[in-house]
């Protein structure tokens, strides 16, 4: 053999050396590892054996929604009395049918209240002076009453009526005898010395449709219903995206909308 094949033995000898060192380090390393994972499996399961688990709580159901309150409906003006007895009577003025809520569900009670309270109550945009005549029905009232003792003497005779010919209070009376007895103020089968019965009704009637389809802003309307249940728009700040367009319902707007 010359020193050259030698030489080339020799490196051959080497690589084949090198190969099998290589392949015992890998064997080494996968043992090594493997090692750790199965001993971190087995020490794993140990402490979560000797380890007391938390106890699984029951999910906590979701505390009740609280009826959200609404803090304008108090009274300005009526007593509780007085208060119940107007309620009764609107609700039978604008009862609740299969188009919507009627005026007690409305608040069309707290807007009376509400209204009485302040200047339309005392009239205070009324000529109230002397003299006073009893004018043509289309004329309105002409006195010098104002609409708050109207309704306080008002309230109180249907009270007195209602005992009279029910014994009961007019809140207690049924439906149907409510009716009589506001159609009894309506056409003046009522005698009362210090102000028209149907005067009265009249000023309750129209205070009623007032509540039910006045900005909510005073009281009544509630939640723009009334306006909802004849299609109304509400205060809108413009038309301009539907007024080329055949008639289209949108949903109603307050003044509280555009704030």
């Amino acid at each position: 053999m010359s020193e050259q094949d030698q030489h080339s033995q020799q490196n051959e000898n080497r690589e084949a050396t090198k190969t099998k060192e290589s392949q015992r380090m890998s064997r080494r390393k996968f043992l090594t590892r493997s090692g750790y994972a199965v001993g971190g499996v087995v020490l794993g399961g140990l402490l979560g054996y000797l380890i007391p688990k938390e106890e699984t709580k029951p999910a906590t159901p979701p505390a009740p929604q609280q009826q959200q309150k609404n803090y304008n409906e108090a009274l300005m003006f009526f007593t509780q009395e007085q208060y119940a007895i107007t309620q009764a009577a609107v609700e039978r003025i604008f009862p609740a049918d299969d188009n919507g809520p009627g005026a007690k569900d409305l608040g069309v009670a707290f807007f009376i209240d509400h209204q009485l309270a302040g200047d339309w109550g005392f009239n205070a945009r009324d000529y109230m002076q002397p003299p006073f005549y009893v004018g043509e029905k289309t004329q309105g009232y002409q006195g010098r009453i104002n609409r708050r003792e109207i309704f306080y003497i008002g309230l109180r005779e249907l009270q007195n009526y209602s005992q009279k010919k029910y014994k009961k209070d007019f809140p207690a009376l049924s439906p149907e005898e409510q009716d009589a007895v506001l159609t009894a103020f309506q056409n003046d089968e009522v005698n009362l010395t210090t102000i028209s019965a149907s005067g009265f009704f009249n000023l309750l009637r129209s205070s009623t449709l007032e509540g039910v389809y006045s900005d909510p802003l005073y009281g009544g309307n509630k939640n723009m219903q009334g306006w909802a249940m004849r299609d109304y728009p509400g205060n809108q700040m413009t038309y301009t995206n539907i007024i080329e367009k055949d008639y289209t319902v949108v949903p109603p707007q307050s003044l509280r909308d555009h704030l």
